[in-house]
């Protein structure tokens, strides 16, 4: 399964092609699927990999005993050194292993200084891969602290292991060749995707039992993105999400109107909010409630400006394989691949036509929002309807109760 993942990774997340450098950012717990990906990408003909190791606890150390203004800065050789990644043109995989507990204990005020300082030190290198002009892959490495967390009544040894077929199932590692699933999966999202571009919609109307009533309008030159991208200075296809089920797109960040309640529990930066609700008008967050984590819910959206806005709106079909596993997994990657989903804050760029060569200003002029902040928030059921209104006064669904209508 490891060699599998590897080749999935290099071959269908990134795509790497011969002659290009990679670059695999992993923790310390997963170097077996780190080393194996290095071999399979030297196979496959890079001409140099780097790995960038992290280890949860000793980040954990840092945050318990480091002040918030220690936090608050980001060395010059590490800001250098991403957007030396950069200047070679290197692929970027991201492998994630976390403790959904690990950073309980530690102070909001904390976390989000130093989840500040980060992206703004890394800013540029975060604009190149969301605007597709670096080629990426995130994808996760089951750890028992993880498993057990997602099955709480199994011994850590049943819980990792059920974890690791949970994510085999997801990422289609359980099929004979999961290079050929995804191709096949692939094509039926660009299809979905090509229906949303040729419709010309004005507006989408959500509606479902938990009190979700919302709308929101779609920009103009607006793209619906899904299953493979293509590299935005190259043109070559890599899949940024493993596992992907979305079709998603940026909304008008000036036309939300309505409430939007949360389907799923949200897990940031270690710290849960639960049954939450987002009230927006005019497009901006006027009024928010959580029963569980209001403190973090409040952190994140006035984290800037545009984090009171949407910059993401993405449609996942009820019966997805990840929602099949019927388990909160704690970890975005997985739970917003479960139900369809938005996002507060920053907005892809290619989301809206020519927006990966537009400044954060052309964005927004665009309709689309820029933020420092991206979080994804499920409110996807098995009662969710979707509809929409085209610019020139047609009317369709696109969802009813909870799955793809189209």
């Amino acid at each position: 399964m490891i060699k599998d993942y590897a080749e999935l990774l290099v071959k269908v997340g990134v795509n790497l092609q011969k002659g290009e450098k990679l670059v695999i950012s992993a923790p310390v717990s997963a170097a077996d699927l780190a080393r194996e990906t290095v071999k399979v990408a030297y196979i496959n003909g890079a001409r140099e990999v780097e790995v960038l190791w992290n280890d949860e606890e000793v980040t954990k150390s840092g945050l318990k005993y480091r002040t918030v203004k220690s936090l608050s800065v980001i060395p010059e050789w590490a800001k250098a050194q991403r957007e030396s990644f950069i200047d070679e043109r290197a692929c970027y995989i991201s492998i994630v292993s976390d403790n959904p507990d690990a950073m309980k204990s530690i102070s909001q005020k904390k976390l989000s200084a130093a989840r500040k300082a980060r992206k703004k030190a890394y800013l540029k290198f975060f604009e190149w891969t969301s605007s597709n002009k670096i080629r990426w892959t995130l994808a996760a490495y089951p750890n028992k602290a993880w498993a057990k967390k997602v099955y709480p009544d199994c011994s850590a040894s049943v819980a990792l292991k059920k974890l690791w077929q949970a994510v085999a199932a997801t990422v289609r590692l359980d099929c004979p060749s999961p290079v050929e699933a995804w191709e096949k999966h692939q094509s039926d999202l660009q299809r979905r995707c090509g229906i949303l571009n040729d419709a010309g919609i004005a507006k989408l109307r959500y509606k479902n039992s938990l009190g979700t009533d919302f709308s929101v309008s779609m920009p103009e030159n607006y793209l619906f993105c899904g299953g493979a991208e293509l590299g935005a200075l190259d043109g070559i296809p890599f899949t940024a999400n493993l596992p992907t089920e979305e079709v998603f797109s940026s909304p008008d960040r000036l036309s939300a109107e309505g409430t939007l309640v949360s389907a799923l529990p949200l897990c940031s930066n270690g710290k849960m909010i639960e049954n939450f609700s987002l009230t927006f008008k005019q497009g901006r967050i006027v009024e928010y409630h959580a029963e569980k984590g209001e403190e973090t819910l409040k952190e994140t959206i006035e984290t800037d400006e545009g984090s009171h806005y949407l910059g993401e709106i993405a449609l996942v079909g009820f019966g997805s394989p990840v929602r099949k596993q019927n388990v909160l997994f704690y970890e975005t990657l997985f739970d917003e691949n479960a139900s369809c989903h938005f996002a507060i804050g920053n907005s892809y760029p290619n989301c809206v036509k020519g927006g990966g060569d537009m400044s954060d200003d052309e964005l927004l002029a665009a309709g689309l929002n820029v933020s420092l902040e991206h979080v994804d928030f499920m409110v996807g059921t098995s009662d969710l309807s979707i509809s929409c209104e085209t610019k020139d006064g047609k009317k369709f669904d696109i969802f009813l109760n909870g799955e793809w209508v189209i």
